[in-house]
Order: C-alpha cells, then sequence, then structure tokens
C-alpha cells in the first residue's frame, strides 16, 4: 500500500505539465475531461509545438487507467509522480501537475494483480454496453481483464466496466507475465509507427519525443525502462558500438559525444537508426553514416533478453 493519495487517470492521454499554470490557451483541450489528444496535436504550428520544450511547459504524459501519486494540489490541479515512469527527478516517479477534473478515485480498482488486457492496436475504442465507442484509448494502454466474450474483452475501467475488440487486445495472466520480446520485436513495433509527429514530452501514439518512443517499443515488449534518454543510456546492458543488433537503443551527445546526451533512437539494422527525431519532423528511418548523429553517437544500451 502507498502512504500517498492514490488516483487514476481518467481521460485517454494525460499530459504532465511542469506548473499549474503551464497550460496555455491553445491547450484546452489537452487539458480538459474529456480531452481529445488528436485535435491538439492537430493544433499545434511549429512554433507552438517547440514552445513545449524550450518554454519548459510538458515533461511527460501517462495513458488511461494508469496510478498516479498525489503528492500536493492547488486550486483545480494536482502535483503527482508516475510510478510507472523511473525518473532521478523523484524516486516516487515522474513528476509533474494534472488537472484533477483527469483524474478519478483508485476505489477497488487495480493493475496490481490479475489478469490484464494491452491495446496493441495504435489506437482502438473504449465502448459501453451497447458497444458504442465512449473513448478513444491509444497504443500500450493497460486495463484489468475480466473476460472475453467472442469477438469482444470485458475490462474494468476507473469508473465501471467497458468493452474492447477482442482484436486489438492481448490478454495476460498478470502485468508481470507481458511477453519479453526480442530486439527484432522491438523494432517491429517502432516501424508501426513510422510517419508520426514529434510531440514533446510525448509517451502515446497520438505523438512520442524521442525518449517516449524508446520507452513505449520497449514496454510493448515487456520491459520497463527509465523515462528519460540520459537515464536510458545508464541501465540497461552496455554494448560496444561495433557489436549492436537490431533493437538495441542507440544516444547522442553533443560535442561529437563527449558532451550532454540528447537524444536517443533504437538500433534499426543495417546501419540504420529508427526514432523520433524533433518538433516537425515524424518518426523515421535513417542511415546514420555521414550524418551528425554518427559523430554524436557514444552509447548503446540492451533492455532486451
Amino acid at each position: 500500500m502507498s502512504k500517498y493519495d492514490v488516483k487514476i487517470v481518467d481521460v485517454p492521454v494525460a499530459t504532465l505539465w511542469t506548473s499549474e499554470d503551464s497550460a496555455r490557451e491553445i491547450d484546452c483541450v489537452a487539458i480538459d475531461n474529456p480531452c481529445d489528444m488528436k485535435s491538439w496535436i492537430d493544433s499545434l504550428d511549429y512554433e507552438k509545438g517547440l514552445e513545449l520544450c524550450t518554454g519548459n511547459l510538458v515533461q511527460s504524459q501517462v495513458l488511461y487507467g494508469q496510478e498516479v501519486y498525489v503528492l500536493a494540489e492547488k486550486e483545480d490541479w494536482v502535483f503527482v509522480a508516475l510510478p510507472n515512469q523511473a525518473t532521478k527527478k523523484n524516486q516516487l516517479g515522474y513528476p509533474g501537475w494534472i488537472p484533477k477534473k483527469q483524474l478519478v478515485e483508485k476505489g477497488i480498482y487495480s493493475l496490481q494483480s490479475g489478469p490484464i488486457a494491452v491495446i496493441e492496436a495504435s489506437t482502438t475504442d473504449l465502448c459501453d454496453v451497447n458497444k458504442d465507442a465512449v473513448l478513444q484509448l491509444a497504443f500500450q494502454t493497460r486495463l484489468p481483464l475480466k473476460s472475453q466474450e467472442g469477438e469482444w474483452v470485458q475490462v474494468t475501467t476507473p469508473t465501471g466496466e467497458g468493452w474492447i475488440k477482442a482484436e486489438d487486445v492481448s490478454s495476460y495472466s498478470s502485468s508481470q507475465d507481458v511477453r519479453k520480446g526480442t530486439g527484432k520485436d522491438i523494432v517491429k513495433q517502432g516501424e508501426r509507427f513510422l510517419g508520426l509527429d514529434y510531440l514533446w514530452g510525448g509517451m502515446s501514439s497520438y505523438g512520442y519525443d524521442c525518449s517516449g518512443f524508446s520507452y513505449s517499443m520497449c514496454l510493448a515488449n515487456g520491459y520497463v525502462i527509465p523515462r528519460d534518454a540520459s537515464e536510458q543510456a545508464e541501465a540497461g546492458k552496455n554494448v560496444p558500438l561495433d557489436e549492436i543488433e537490431p533493437g538495441d537503443l542507440l544516444f547522442f551527445a553533443y560535442e561529437e559525444g563527449k558532451g550532454k546526451i540528447h537524444h536517443v533512437g533504437i538500433y534499426y539494422g543495417e546501419n540504420k537508426l529508427l526514432h523520433s527525431p524533433k518538433t516537425g519532423k515524424t518518426i523515421e528511418i535513417i542511415p546514420l553514416k555521414n550524418t551528425n548523429y554518427e559523430k554524436e553517437l557514444c552509447i548503446a544500451r540492451r533492455y532486451w533478453e
């Protein structure tokens, strides 16, 4: 049991803001409940998207049904830690602010024991008892599994029960039993998102940042890794750069690899990089040869077994 007040995320993707007044007028649909991630991201031009980073507005994101620890409250906002996103910033998990309206009481809801359903589709509908769509959930959303009835699975949600198309989920007997994939499986998952817009702080299939992409593709294969690139580079198994294999994470640092780590991508094989590069770009596969990335490559880590 946690000594902290535990709440559950009640929107498809909750954005973790740096402060309770970080969100701008253009971000209203992202901080509401219901929130519309696609409309929000589509509304961000290059400057507004870049400001999420340069203005230090956003820290991370968290998916529907996940637990957060409430550490403080201020008017309509709560300061939380995300226990499934390890960071040196707070030993409890990644810290930041979420609107109160995007969280609900935990009650008896739990992902810690019993079977779970993991969404494998890029997005899928959570439906009510009449099989009418209620929310559009993102890749890797995890919910307690109640039963499977033909082409539908019944899940427990933060506010009751719901139904998801069985073809869009994988079922496991517990969170600990999620299938562990190979390096090639990590690459295969990542390839599905080619062309997806980069989003600073992004941790969902609506938009990833560089480390959110590597985190999520590892998570999809049963490996929980640190949230940020600099800390991902310190964990896992060190791999000599002349022994890298597909699925290994590659890290890039300023000053031609000698400075501060600023980027991470997934080694695709054939001396190519699969990554979510920066604001204004989309997830891509590029050759490393004769690029700045080749000069800045400094560390490789393996999280797959």
